[in-house]
């Protein structure tokens, strides 16, 4: 945001004042603090608002990113599963009842009309989103940044079912549990804050379930992202009783 030109920040805000009639967005008056803050430039408009949104992460989302950040990290890593394996089409339904691919074309119901040729969209799963948000570069007659499609995103064990007595008694619970919850990709430390258990904890539990077989991993950055086998899902589907 600091780096954003100063003639952008002017370009944008003026996009903000007038909207876009044409396509169902009207537009607003700035506020007045917006309004003498970008009499002193556009870069120092930019620098203001990143220093705000600073502070509004270290007071709001700081100690909360670590965990935030490996259930993100398994988002992208399983809807990048599903393109590679079952391509666009299924990618985009699966993300929301309001989104469908028709032919070509992604489509988002939505009370604004807009229709963009572009070659590229970002896609971007949100914990704190309750409903689908689209965000489109508001200035024109410079290169168009491409549109971003914001979802709301599940931790990896929200629909998780849990695991039989009998592979609970088998296994121990915990590692019962753990393997129930990994049908899609998760971190030590996303496991280890929805459990009450420490990381260490549950990287022991895991180790022993990825020697056995029954998980693998997988390092995504500096992150490392544990999975159920085939093998572990055929042992969770039926047990030995």
């Amino acid at each position: 945001m600091r780096t954003t030109p100063p003639e952008r920040v002017v370009a944008e805000m003026e996009a903000v004042r007038v909207g876009r009639p044409a396509n169902g967005l009207a537009g607003r008056e700035l506020p007045d603090v917006v309004r003498e803050t970008l009499d002193r430039g556009g870069r120092y408009l930019a620098e203001r608002a990143a220093d705000e949104l600073g502070r509004y992460w270290e007071s709001g989302f700081a100690a909360h990113w670590p965990q935030a950040r490996a259930v993100l990290e398994a988002e992208v890593d399983r809807r990048a599963l599903t393109l590679a394996r079952y391509g666009a089409a299924r990618l985009f339904d699966s993300l929301h009842p309001s989104i469908r691919w028709d032919g070509g074309a992604l489509r988002v119901d939505s009370h604004l009309d807009v229709a963009l040729p572009v070659p590229m969209v970002l896609l971007v799963p949100s914990l704190v989103a309750y409903a689908i948000g689209v965000s489109i570069d508001p200035v024109r007659g410079v290169p168009l940044r491409p549109p971003a499609l914001i979802y709301p995103a599940r931790p990896p064990t929200a629909d998780t079912a849990p695991p039989s007595a009998d592979l609970a008694r088998l296994l121990g619970p915990t590692r019962a549990d753990l393997l129930a919850s990994l049908d899609r990709p998760a971190t030590t430390t996303a496991l280890a804050s929805t459990r009450f258990l420490s990381p260490a904890t549950v990287s022991y539990h895991l180790g022993v379930l990825r020697r056995a077989g029954l998980v693998s991993s997988t390092r995504s950055g500096r992150e490392v992202l544990y999975l159920r086998t085939p093998q572990g899902g055929r042992l969770l589907s039926s047990p030995p009783g």
